[in-house]
């Protein structure tokens, strides 16, 4: 029978790439997320009965152990850019990812992975970083020969940072930046995938990784980079001082206060203002990308590959064309 490894959140971004390469690399899968019957298209990665949904919530410790059975590895691809409701940063980042390392330890797992994020740190201002850094000191404690895996910024298909603003320029002349001059490093989400996979399958050396992509951009370029491949280079990239954002986040995060969280703050929250303070690229010197041999896949491979639907024209509009008659 082939080895079995537990992912969890392995129908959400990074998961389902997660458990699409361990499928085709034989191992069964079993994808622990709240909303099983929301995740089933994971049974089209492998064989009929080779990936399956099943229920589970992080913040639950007895769901983590029934996931965990029988598994010989485990990776956690839980996290949140945002509380909502119950799912705060400490109970979904923390305690969850103490969860999953003290009864992978107790069941016997082999090995553990860790999706954590660059700038992760238990001294940091924001709630978002320093819950990821709780999560990975959790980790190390209970299962000391874990693999942490720290990515820049993850692109792909179904992200929630190209999308969304190559949504907004669609309609808006403007986008407004908070945080523009603040750089990243963007990595691909299948490249993030493989570094998990090959760490799962005991190939990698247990440590932190931080994942990077080739290039470094600050936010504005990456805004100015993602018109220019949807061919609307004329939207004008409008920087917003972080003091102005930290305001706007102030209000926004009041507001679903005050409603109850019917409203959900998907604009800007004080938080993420904090982190967009910070540069978020590799160390010097930290272990990478090329230290698991794998090798990073460049945006522009890839971007024009998901973003031609926010095109004037769609798929086939010539986006060079184009800008040579804007410019002329």
């Amino acid at each position: 029978m082939s080895k079995l490894v537990t992912i969890f959140g392995g129908s959400g971004f990074v998961g389902r790439y997660v458990a699409r390469r361990m499928a085709r690399a034989g191992w069964r899968g079993r994808v622990a997320v709240r909303r099983p019957n929301e995740a089933l298209f994971v049974r089209t990665y492998g064989a009929v009965g080779q990936v399956e949904p099943v229920l589970c919530n992080v913040r639950d410790r007895d769901s983590v152990r029934l996931a965990l059975q029988g598994a010989e590895a485990a990776v956690n691809c839980v996290g949140i850019l945002a509380e909502s409701g119950r799912n705060t940063f400490g109970l979904v980042q923390h305690y969850g990812a103490l969860h999953i390392a003290e009864e992978a330890r107790a069941a016997g797992v082999a090995r553990l992975v860790q999706i954590s994020a660059i700038g992760a740190d238990i001294e940091s201002d924001s709630a978002y970083s320093e819950t990821k850094g709780r999560g990975e000191a959790a980790v190390r404690e209970s299962f000391p020969d874990a693999v942490i895996l720290r990515p820049s910024l993850i692109f792909g298909p179904e992200d929630q940072f190209f999308n969304r603003f190559a949504q907004m320029a669609r309609f808006s002349p403007v986008l407004p930046v908070v945080g523009c001059y603040t750089r990243f490093q963007p990595v691909y989400v299948d490249d993030v995938a493989a570094a998990a996979a090959t760490a799962a399958m005991g190939e990698a050396a247990p440590g932190i990784y931080e994942l990077g992509g080739p290039e470094v951009r600050s936010f504005g370029e990456l805004m100015e980079e993602m018109l220019e491949v949807i061919g609307r280079p004329n939207r004008i990239v409008l920087p917003l001082p972080l003091a102005l954002g930290a305001a706007m986040g102030t209000v926004f995060d009041l507001v679903q206060s005050l409603s109850l969280g019917l409203l959900d703050n998907k604009v800007v929250t004080r938080d993420q203002v904090r982190n967009l303070g910070r540069d978020n690229v590799v160390g010097d010197g930290m272990p990478g990308l090329a230290e698991l041999g794998i090798q990073p896949t460049a945006m522009e491979a890839v971007l024009p590959e998901y973003l031609w639907r926010y095109r004037p024209a769609g798929q086939f509009y010539d986006v060079r064309e184009a800008a040579k008659r804007l410019k002329s």
